[in-house]
C-alpha cells in the first residue's frame, strides 16, 4: 500500500516524500539515483539528493522513485514495434504485403485460412501483425541515445513526510476550484477514506460527494445543501457515477445509512421547499434510490418523503429551469433574467441564449451579468469570457465534448452577437477578474506557457505527463517528431491502429500514413500489430525537413476488440529529438508528453502538430477528443474528413490562455506587491505559480499562492 501511495504522490505532485529510514551514508546510492533519473529525463533537486545521501539503506526508496517517474513517461512497459530496425528498414507497403503472402505460400498455408469471402485477409497471414523478434533483439539492433541539450529535464523536489504529502494532496484536490479529471477523482476517493479532515471550502459538487461518501462510511453527517448533493452521495457510495452522467445501480444501504441520507434530504427541503424543483430533472434516479431507502418507513422525515413523491409524479414541483424555459418561450427575457438572478452561475451560462432572445433588452442582460459576476466562480467567469470572444463571428465548426471526451461537430448556425454588447460584457467580466486577482509588482511568464489554456476543468484533459488542457499549444524543438500509441488487451482481443492525416495550410487533405500506407510525404510508420496480450506499440516518425504538410493529425483507431476504456492499458505520447541522436524507438528522456487514453469512442484525436516555418520545430495543440466511430473496422479513410473539421474548429477558436490572464494581472500591478512567476513546472530554485495552480488565482483565496 505504501509503495502505491508513494508512487501516486510522486507522479501527481513531482514531490518525493521523505524516507523514515535510518541515518547513514547513502552518497553512492544518491549518485546512482541521479544517473538513473537522467536516463528518463528527470533530475533530483539538491535537497532530494541530500536527503538520500543521509540514509543508511536507501536502495528500496530510490527504486520506488525511479519506478514512479518511469511510469509517468510510459517507460514502465516494453515498446517493441513490428519492424526491429525502425525507424530504418521500413519497406514499401505493397512489397511488405507481398512478402507476407510469399511466406504464407512457402509454408503451404491452406487457402481457406488466408481468404475471406474470396479476398485475401492480411490479418490471417502468419507473419502479419505479429512481431518476429524479441525485445532484447530490438535493443541489440539500436545504438545508445546520444544526449542533447534539447532533451527534456524535469526536476523532482523533496517534499514533507508521506503523511504530510498525503494531507497536502487531499486538501489540494478536495478544495480544487475546477472539476477534477477522472484520475484525480479516483485519487481523491482513496485519500478521503484515510482522513476525516475537511478543507475550508469544497466548491465542486463531485468532490463534496466523494468526501460525503467517506463521511457516510464513518457514520458522520454529510455536508449537503441541495437534494442533488444527496443523490450524488448515494451514487458515490454505490460505486456509481458521481457526475450523474451515467446511470447508477444503487446498492442496498444499511438502516443507519438510510437514516443519515433521509435526514439530510429532510433538512434540505425543510429549509427551502423550492429545492424540490430539482427533483424532476432526475426523477428516474430518485425513484430507483427510493426503492433502496424505503422512505415510507421513516415518518419523522416528511420532507424527505416529498422528494420521492415528486419523483413519482404524485406531487408537483415546477423546476427552476422549467420556469425560466416558459419565460423564454414567451419571449419575456426580463422575466427569465429576474428568475436567473437567484442562481448567478446559471445566469452566466445562459447569457448567449438570453441575448439571442433579448431584442431591445440586451442592456438588461448586461446589468444582470454585472450583478452576478462578483458572486460567481472564477471558472464560470473565464468560460463565459472565452465564449464571448468567439461570438463576434460564426465559428468554423462547433465542437462539443462531454465528460468522457466524446466529441460531436455541427455547423454554427447561430447569428453573431452584436459587437457592442459583446464588448460591454467582456469589460464587465474582465473588470471583475481584475478585482479579485492578486496585486503584484511584476508578472513574469515563461514563453512556453503563454499559449497554454488556463485549466478550468480536469475534464478538458487526460491523466499523464506533460498533458495540457484542450486548445493549449506546446512548442517542440528537434528535427524529428515521433508519436506513439501503446495498448495492452485485458480479457479479449484488441487491435488498435495508429495513423496520421496530413493537411496543407488550408486544411486540405494531402495524404495519410497508416497500416495501409507505410510512408507518405517523408513520414513513415513502424508497422501494424494486431494483438496485444503482453502490450503493443506503434510509432509514426515525421522528420521536419522531409515533409511538406503543414499539419499532422494523429489518430488512434480501435479496429476491433476492446476499446480504449476496456483494455488493461492505453496511452498516447510524443517525442522530439535530433536526427543524429540515434537511440531506441522509445527513449524516455525525449518524451515531451504522455497521456492515458480512456475516452468513450472508437477513434481518438489526442493532438494536432503544426510545422512551424520560422525557427526549428513544431507546435502541438492538444485536442483530447474521441469520435464515436464504428463498432468494427475503423480506419483513417473513414475519419479523415471529420478529423479535418475538428482541427478547423479547435485551431480557429480563441481560448482563455495564460497570456490573456497575465494581461489582466498586469492591470493590477503595484510597487509594493510580490513578484509573480508563472511556469509549467517548478524549477530547481525559485518559487513559481505553476499552470495547474492558476485557477486558484481566480478565486478569493488565490492570493495565498503569492505568500
Amino acid at each position: 500500500m505504501t509503495y502505491l501511495v508513494l508512487t501516486t504522490v510522486i507522479r501527481r505532485t513531482l514531490r518525493v516524500p521523505t524516507s523514515t529510514g535510518a541515518a547513514g551514508d547513502g552518497r553512492a546510492e544518491a549518485r546512482r539515483l541521479d544517473a538513473a533519473l537522467l536516463q528518463v529525463g528527470f533530475k533530483a533537486s539538491k535537497d532530494l539528493l541530500g536527503h538520500v545521501s543521509g540514509l543508511a539503506q536507501p536502495a528500496a526508496y530510490t527504486r520506488t522513485i525511479v519506478d514512479a517517474v518511469r511510469g509517468l513517461v510510459g517507460d514502465d512497459v516494453q515498446h517493441n514495434p513490428y519492424f526491429k530496425d525502425f525507424p530504418h528498414g521500413v519497406p514499401d507497403t505493397v512489397e511488405f504485403w507481398a512478402d507476407c503472402l510469399r511466406d504464407a505460400l512457402s509454408k503451404n498455408v491452406p487457402r481457406d485460412r488466408v481468404l475471406h469471402d474470396g479476398s485475401l485477409n492480411l490479418l490471417l497471414l502468419p507473419n502479419y501483425g505479429v512481431r518476429l523478434h524479441t525485445y532484447e533483439e530490438l535493443l541489440a539492433a539500436h545504438d545508445d541515445l546520444i544526449p542533447s541539450i534539447k532533451d527534456r529535464v524535469t526536476v523532482l523536489h523533496l517534499g514533507g513526510t508521506l503523511e504530510e504529502e498525503i494531507r497536502r494532496l487531499y486538501l489540494e484536490l478536495s478544495a480544487s476550484p475546477a472539476p477534477l479529471g477522472e484520475a484525480d477523482l479516483e485519487i481523491l476517493v482513496e485519500l478521503a477514506e484515510q482522513t476525516s479532515e475537511l478543507p475550508d471550502v469544497i466548491p465542486i459538487r463531485e468532490n463534496r460527494a466523494v468526501i460525503n461518501a467517506a463521511r457516510l462510511a464513518r457514520g458522520a453527517e454529510p455536508l449537503v445543501d441541495t437534494v442533488t448533493d444527496v443523490l450524488r452521495l448515494a451514487c458515490q457510495a454505490s460505486g456509481g457515477d458521481v457526475t450523474l452522467q451515467q446511470s447508477t445501480r444503487f446498492r442496498s444501504f444499511r438502516r443507519p445509512e438510510r437514516r443519515v441520507l433521509l435526514a439530510a434530504l429532510d433538512h434540505v427541503v425543510a429549509d427551502n421547499p423550492g429545492k424540490l424543483g430539482d427533483v424532476p430533472q432526475r426523477a428516474e434516479a430518485w425513484k430507483r434510490l427510493g426503492e433502496r431507502l424505503h422512505p415510507h418507513e421513516f415518518g419523522q422525515w416528511p420532507h424527505a418523503q416529498d422528494v420521492f413523491a415528486v419523483a413519482r409524479g404524485e406531487k408537483t414541483a415546477r423546476s427552476f429551469a422549467g420556469r425560466v424555459e416558459i419565460a423564454l418561450q414567451d419571449n419575456d427575457v426580463r422575466q427569465a433574467v429576474d428568475l436567473l438572478r437567484q442562481a448567478p452561475g446559471v445566469l452566466l451560462r445562459q447569457v448567449d441564449r438570453l441575448l439571442r432572445h433579448s431584442g431591445n433588452d440586451a442592456s438588461y442582460v448586461v446589468e444582470a451579468v454585472r450583478e452576478a459576476a462578483p458572486v460567481a466562480s472564477g471558472r464560470v467567469l473565464c468560460s463565459l469570457l472565452e465564449h464571448l470572444l468567439n461570438r463576434r463571428n460564426p465559428d468554423a465548426a462547433r465542437v462539443f465534448a462531454n465528460r468522457g471526451h466524446r466529441a460531436w461537430i455541427t455547423e454554427d448556425a447561430r447569428p453573431p452577437l452584436a459587437r457592442e454588447v459583446v464588448d460591454a460584457l467582456v469589460a464587465v467580466l474582465e473588470d471583475e477578474l481584475v478585482r479579485r486577482l492578486p496585486a503584484v509588482s511584476e508578472v513574469v511568464v515563461d514563453p512556453e506557457v503563454l499559449d497554454v489554456v488556463v485549466p478550468l476543468s480536469g475534464n478538458a484533459s487526460e491523466d499523464g505527463f506533460g498533458v495540457l488542457p484542450r486548445g493549449s499549444k506546446l512548442w517542440l524543438e528537434g528535427d524529428l517528431l515521433r508519436f506513439f500509441t501503446y495498448w495492452r488487451q485485458n480479457k479479449h482481443y484488441a487491435d488498435h491502429d495508429l495513423s496520421a492525416v496530413l493537411l496543407d495550410p488550408g486544411l486540405v487533405f494531402r495524404g495519410q500514413v497508416s497500416w495501409t500506407n507505410y510512408t507518405e510525404d517523408g513520414a513513415y510508420y513502424s508497422g501494424d500489430l494486431t494483438e496485444a496480450p503482453e502490450g503493443a506499440t506503434e510509432f509514426i516518425d515525421v522528420p521536419r525537413h522531409a515533409v511538406t504538410a503543414k499539419y499532422v493529425v494523429p489518430q488512434v483507431h480501435v479496429y476491433s476488440g476492446e476499446g480504449f476504456n476496456e483494455v488493461a492499458e492505453s496511452m498516447f505520447g510524443f517525442m522530439a529529438r535530433d536526427l543524429d541522436q540515434k537511440g531506441k524507438p522509445f527513449e524516455p528522456a525525449t518524451v515531451r508528453a504522455r497521456c492515458e487514453m480512456r475516452g468513450y469512442g472508437k477513434v481518438a484525436l489526442p493532438v494536432i502538430f503544426e510545422r512551424v516555418d520560422e525557427g526549428e520545430g513544431w507546435v502541438a495543440t492538444w485536442l483530447h477528443l474521441y469520435l464515436r466511430g464504428m463498432n468494427w473496422g475503423n480506419t483513417v479513410h473513414g475519419t479523415r474528413d471529420i478529423a479535418r473539421q475538428v482541427v478547423s474548429g479547435v485551431l480557429r477558436r480563441k481560448y482563455f490562455t495564460v497570456g490573456r490572464l497575465a494581461e489582466l494581472i498586469r492591470r493590477k500591478t503595484t510597487s509594493d506587491g510580490p513578484r509573480l512567476h508563472i511556469a509549467l513546472t517548478r524549477p530547481e530554485n525559485g518559487d513559481v505559480a505553476t499552470v495547474d495552480q492558476l485557477a486558484n488565482l481566480l478565486e478569493p483565496q488565490g492570493t495565498s499562492l503569492l505568500a
